[in-house]
């Protein structure tokens, strides 16, 4: 019988985890060719505004593939309701056998989400951060900057949302670990952060090139469907480095798709992610530079937190066996 576990077990046990490393292998191995990822399944709703995304692949010569099913419908909230919602089936790949249904409610590509962009602020970002931007105010801004909380000294925040009070909210739930200051728009937060996350549905650009001051490092977020956009194809144009989780998704999706398709850049003006991970000369040079990654979400980061989620259920169970 497959194991199921509910939201609150996989909080219990994601507790034990280490996350950021696991992101960081699974887009090595994906870079390096080691993984077997299909172009992402995809719904997109107009009645409520709405979008399912289905990521599902393997690691060769791994134990497990995966399949995962995470949707936003963004007016839940008014409903009560949180807006992510979805679950990810664990499968034996030598036997197809269902091992596991884990019942995240989106839980879980919430924070493979954040870990990812943890990771890419630890290759990308400026050493002298002194103070970080959120934009976006939901689940997302949140788990963001409690992972950044684990790798980052720098507690000074910038936090701007289209409204006011969801960010006067967000302050408040994330307490007294942040000194937390509410921008009157994206350009204040530039103007005084080295480090900004984007983690909104915005399907217009919300910084353009003028708005970005030198050194400063960018992690996007929010953009994983063909509509969405947070930075202009300018402030690509202007970027000295720009890194895109994945390159054969960022032809359709993304910050870069929609810089490319502007004709602000080239493909071939990108790097992945797992390349730079592995070569020092793709990542920051200097505090001078602008950098942009590009997170449109890759089912390798699924597999490795599924995997990872799984087999430390299993390590629980036989503790408690001894």
């Amino acid at each position: 019988m497959p194991v199921i576990l509910n939201l609150n077990e996989i909080k219990n046990l994601i507790q034990h985890l280490d996350v950021i490393p696991s992101m960081q292998e699974g887009f090595v191995q994906y870079s390096n060719g080691q993984t077997v990822v299909p172009p992402v399944g995809e719904l997109l709703f107009e009645d409520p505004p709405g979008d399912v995304h289905i990521k599902y692949g393997y690691i060769k010569k791994d134990d497990f593939y995966i399949i995962k099913i995470a949707s936003g419908f963004y007016e839940n909230p008014t409903l009560g309701i949180a807006s992510g919602q979805g679950l990810m089936l664990v499968f034996k790949q030598k036997t197809g056998e269902l091992a596991a249904v884990l019942l995240d409610e989106g839980y879980l590509t919430d924070i493979r989400t954040a870990a990812a962009g943890a990771l890419a602020t630890q290759y990308f970002a400026p050493k002298n951060v002194r103070a970080i931007g959120i934009i976006g105010t939901g689940v997302q801004a949140k788990f963001q900057l409690q992972y950044l909380e684990k790798i980052l000294k720098c507690r000074e925040v910038w936090l701007w949302g289209r409204n006011e009070l969801h960010a006067e909210k967000l302050k408040q739930n994330l307490g007294s670990n942040w000194n937390i200051h509410i921008a009157t728009s994206p350009s204040q937060v530039a103007h005084n952060c080295q480090l900004i996350v984007t983690t909104t549905p915005s399907e217009t650009a919300l910084f353009n090139a003028d708005d970005i001051q030198a050194g400063t490092h960018i992690t996007a977020v929010g953009s994983d469907t063909a509509s969405k956009q947070e930075l202009s194809g300018d402030l690509l144009q202007k970027a000295d480095l720009i890194i895109a989780d994945s390159l054969p998704q960022s032809k359709s999706r993304g910050e870069v798709y929609q810089a490319v398709k502007g004709g602000f850049i080239q493909s071939n003006d990108v790097y992945e992610l797992g390349t730079a991970i592995q070569d020092p000369k793709l990542q920051r040079q200097n505090d001078h530079q602008i950098t942009i990654v590009d997170l449109t979400g890759v089912a390798v980061q699924d597999i490795m937190i599924a995997k990872s989620v799984y087999l430390q259920h299993l390590l629980n169970q036989q503790h408690a066996q001894l």
